[in-house]
């Protein structure tokens, strides 16, 4: 067997510059996972606390007009619980103007940061 002149393989830089590239790339990809798992729970929250103010709205939809009395002393509140342990904190207030009262939704929840959503709707008699 006669050595040959020409390259068969890798060298050792090679290899390591390969595993660096590598190595950069991973971390780069476990950084964006990080982010789209959070931002899929912040918008599941969000789903969550749309429906809760949206069954609240439903259920005074439901009731007859004249049963919906204008919240004069202040915001009338309860607490909901997510499916995933988020406390959800729900508060309405009801105004009359003619024949019209609007209704006023608004949703808290904090998971690392503070959150609301609020929705609005008019009921006519």
């Amino acid at each position: 067997m006669s050595p040959s002149t020409q390259s068969k393989g890798f060298t050792l830089l090679e290899v390591l510059i390969t595993l660096v590239i590598l190595s950069v790339s991973l971390l780069a990809l476990a950084g964006l996972m990080v982010t789209t798992t959070r931002n899929n729970a912040f918008g599941g929250s969000v789903t969550e606390a749309a429906t809760f103010a949206q069954d609240k709205l439903e259920e005074f939809r439901a009731t007859a007009w004249e049963r919906l009395l204008p919240t004069t002393s202040g915001p009338r509140t309860d607490q909901k619980e997510g499916s995933t342990g988020t406390r959800y904190g729900r508060s309405w207030t009801i105004e009359q103007t003619g024949d019209l009262k609007t209704v006023a939704i608004s949703i808290q929840w904090n998971d690392r940061i503070s959150h609301s959503i609020r929705l609005v709707s008019v009921v006519c008699r």
